[in-house]
């Protein structure tokens, strides 16, 4: 498909995402000002490419999306906005703007911010034990989600950007933060959508893999358009990452070999996906979007 055909895919696939969290939030019994900055967080215009991610690597096993990994999806999302909302916050990356909107802690406050992030987080496990059937695969989802988000993988990864900011940066350091920060999200979404589709160790591991380069292309893409984008092109604060000495692509190896490296990773991503045949070709697409990205 062509660009625009696969722009248009990618939003519808990301609306329907956008209905399974609000179905989630409407059915939270909490005060009125938690849900209200919750919503906020939700309804801020986002791709969804972590969701959607986990759509496409099930609909290689299975032709339509059923209930499990609706709320699947739905999970690895809630995960990822709460990161964003506690990433904001003035003892973090301090940021007053996020896709395009003023931040969770600029709209209500630092407390309630911290609140909803910490809502949305716990929700996510709540939904996969509830909702997934059979018990062993929301196991599986559950374990898949909490070891990729939490200290062996996005936070541990965030602890290493905040120490990176008071040393000298080496690539080895600057790897490290970057395939857990960022890219072991991407690795979680390719393996939930493997887990609720009935995968193979083969092909869990091959998903694992092409989830894992997307996701530091993803990265690198943010490194490089921080210090060549505008603010309005990116939604938040451009330049940010330059100020505040974060260990980037741009800063260790330079503009030039950063997007050397990305390419091979995207070369890298698409043979991972030689297995699935055609059927893999909207995963393709995908890696090839992401590297091409300009917001």
């Amino acid at each position: 498909m062509n660009d625009s055909t696969f722009n248009t895919y990618l939003r519808r696939k990301a609306q329907a995402v956008n209905y399974n969290l609000q179905q989630i939030i409407d059915f939270q019994e909490t005060n009125k000002e938690l849900k209200d900055a919750i919503n906020y967080t939700l309804g801020t215009p986002g791709k969804r490419i972590r969701s959607v991610l986990v759509i496409w690597c099930f609909e290689l096993f299975k032709d339509k999306p059923d209930h499990n990994v609706d709320m699947a999806s739905a999970a690895i999302e809630l995960v990822h906005t709460y990161s964003l909302v506690h990433d904001d916050l003035p003892a973090m990356d301090n940021d007053d703007m996020r896709r395009g909107v003023p931040t969770c802690h600029k709209v209500f406050d630092e407390g309630t911010a911290i609140l909803a992030g910490d809502a949305l987080l716990t929700l996510a496990f709540e939904v996969l034990a509830r909702e997934i059937e059979p018990a062993e695969k929301a196991v599986k989802l559950i374990g898949q989600l909490a070891h990729d988000a939490g200290p062996t993988g996005m936070i541990g990864g965030q602890m290493a950007d905040l120490i990176a900011e008071k040393n000298v940066c080496d690539k080895k350091t600057l790897e490290y933060i970057h395939i857990n920060k960022t890219a072991k999200m991407f690795r979680c979404a390719a393996a939930m959508g493997a887990i609720c589709g009935g995968a193979s160790k083969k092909q869990y591991e091959c998903l694992c893999e092409y989830g894992l380069k997307i996701g530091l292309c993803f990265q690198i893409a943010d490194d490089i358009l921080d210090v060549s984008a505008s603010s309005e092109q990116l939604g938040k604060t451009a330049g940010k990452d330059v100020a505040a000495k974060k260990c980037t692509y741009p800063s260790v190896v330079g503009i030039e070999k950063a997007r050397e490296i990305q390419k091979k990773l995207t070369e890298e991503a698409v043979e991972a996906l030689s297995p699935f045949g055609k059927k893999a070709d909207t995963l393709r697409q995908l890696a090839n979007a992401l590297l091409e990205r300009k917001k």
